[in-house]
This record gives C-alpha cells, structure tokens and sequence, in this order.
C-alpha cells in the first residue's frame, strides 16, 4: 500500500503559472514522437541548433581509404570531439567502445563496391538490429537520377516506415553521379525529395546557391565535406554553409586525411557552434596543431 501524504506543508499547484509546451528547436521536427525528438537531440546539439559529425563509413564501398586502414588508430581519438559517429555496424561493434556517449547514425543501406554500379543499393540493416545497437538514427544513400532512382527511394522510404514505428530518425543521403551536374538545382530536386519521402534530416554537398537548397528544403540539412580540401577551404566551406542555412556538417577526409585531424575537428566544432569566422578558425588551428609540437 502507497504511505499515505502527510505532509504538514500545504500543498501549491501553482494555478496561476500555466504549463509551457515548447516547441521542439530542430526544423520541421516538431510533430515527431518523443522518441524521435531526443534521438535527434542527441546529433544536434539543442543549444547551436547544429551538429558536427564524423563520418568514416567510406569501407562500405570503397574498402580502407586513406586515413582508415585502421579505425581504432586514427578515428578512436577524434571521437570526443563529435557530435555524432556516421559509421557502418560492422565497426561499431568491432571497434567503438560500448561505452561512448555520443550519438550514433549508422549506414543502412549497401550493397554494389566501387567496382560496380553505385546506384544499386539495396537496406543492409534492418530495424531490429538498429535498435538493437541503440542508434540514434540510419542513413540511406538516395541515388536521384541514377540509373536505380526507384529502388534507392524504396530503400529510404522502407526505412522511413520502420523507423516511425520505433522512434529512430532517417537520415537522407543525397548522391551524385559522375554524369549529374552539382548545382543547386540539382541539389534543391534530390533534398526536397528526400524531405518530402520523410526522411528526417538530409545530407548534400554544398553549392554555389545552397541557401536556395537550404531555404527549400523543410528539414535539417548537414553538408557533406567530400574530397580532401586544404584547411582553410574546408573552414570556409563550413563557414558559409552555416551562413546559408546548413544545420551542420558531416565530414570525413578533411578530417581524419588533415595533419591534425583533431585540430581540425576542433576547428570545425568553432565554426559550426559557435559561428566563428573562417579566418579565426584557421587560426585556431594552426595554433592548436604547433602546441602540439
């Protein structure tokens, strides 16, 4: 039997202090579950309202690139610097310690190497077993105007409706062919479809003109890093990116191909977060990286 209330002190209900339903801080997220709300709350960070993730799912395709022939060497030490991990399962469970606190997304679709055509991709992980491994969300590669346009968005869509189900965010992967023009155009066609199919937040490559992309696009976009760029380009990359409406970054060989990959992922923390300019980060991490020495 509960113990009955007898406390002395008289009871407040506070009736004059109406109850706050605030609204969710993260783009076209605010009718998601509470499920869905934090996952995504553990990528973006609520105060910047952006997010900065690593991402070192290359192998997938293209086996050990440069910069991760060994993960536990080169990505373990980075880790605590990012908002988010964008990995495949078969590293986390072999290499990511069960201890680490920082959110998870975790590649779900694969299936053609780089030997093959790209766009014939098929889910590679299943629902159960994101849940299983307590993912904060799956990312989908979405080949719009590649030669399996269809199966790609089938692919992400599946996902959408199983991840409803169980409160687990998916993450839109825009991919671009070697015959697709990267332009905003482009760009604006692949993140709307993606957001539209009901992906929760989309990844792109930044153009000239992405705050078209942006402003068109009714969920979070994080931009992709892409190919190895020197320092100060990828800083002012970042830089305009956030300025033109980019909900953060998700990078990968301008980080862990850099000298100092965590100089750099520092660098790109300031940018993201804190809205520092691409000068000053440079900056910062020329000044970390001779510290060092």
């Amino acid at each position: 039997m509960p113990e009955a209330d007898e406390s002395k002190k008289e009871k407040n209900f506070f009736t004059e202090i109406p109850q706050k339903s605030e609204l969710f801080f993260l783009k076209g997220s605010n009718n998601y579950d509470w499920g869905m709300k934090n996952r995504l709350s553990r990528i973006f960070n609520p105060v910047s309202g952006k997010t900065v993730m690593l991402a070192f799912d290359h192998g997938y395709f293209q086996g050990p690139t440069t910069g991760l022939e060994r993960i536990d060497l080169s990505i373990l030490p980075l880790a605590p610097y990012a908002d988010a991990l964008m990995l495949t399962r078969g590293i986390l469970r072999s290499i990511i310690p069960p201890s680490t606190q920082k959110a998870i997304v975790m590649r779900a679709s694969g299936g053609p190497s780089i030997l093959k055509e790209l766009s014939n991709e098929h889910v590679a992980v299943d629902m159960e077993d994101a849940i299983r491994m307590n993912v904060s969300a799956v990312a989908v590669q979405v080949f719009v105007g590649g030669e399996h346009e269809t199966q790609s968005v089938n692919n992400m869509t599946r996902l959408v409706d199983a991840g409803m189900r169980v409160g687990i965010p998916v993450l839109g992967v825009t991919a671009v062919g070697t015959t697709m023009a990267r332009d905003a155009r482009y760009m604006r066609l692949a993140t709307r479809m993606c957001a539209e199919l009901g992906a929760a937040f989309v990844k792109t490559y930044y153009v000239p003109g992405f705050e078209t992309v942006a402003a068109s696009c009714p969920v979070p976009v994080v931009i992709a890093g892409g190919k190895k760029l020197p320092e100060l380009e990828a800083l002012t990359m970042a830089h305009h990116a956030i300025q033109d409406g980019a909900s953060g970054v998700d990078m990968g060989r301008n980080i862990f191909q850099s000298d100092d990959p965590v100089s750099m992922l520092e660098a790109v923390r300031k940018v993201v977060h804190a809205g520092i300019k691409p000068a000053e980060a440079f900056e910062l991490y020329q000044s970390l990286k001779n510290g060092k020495k």
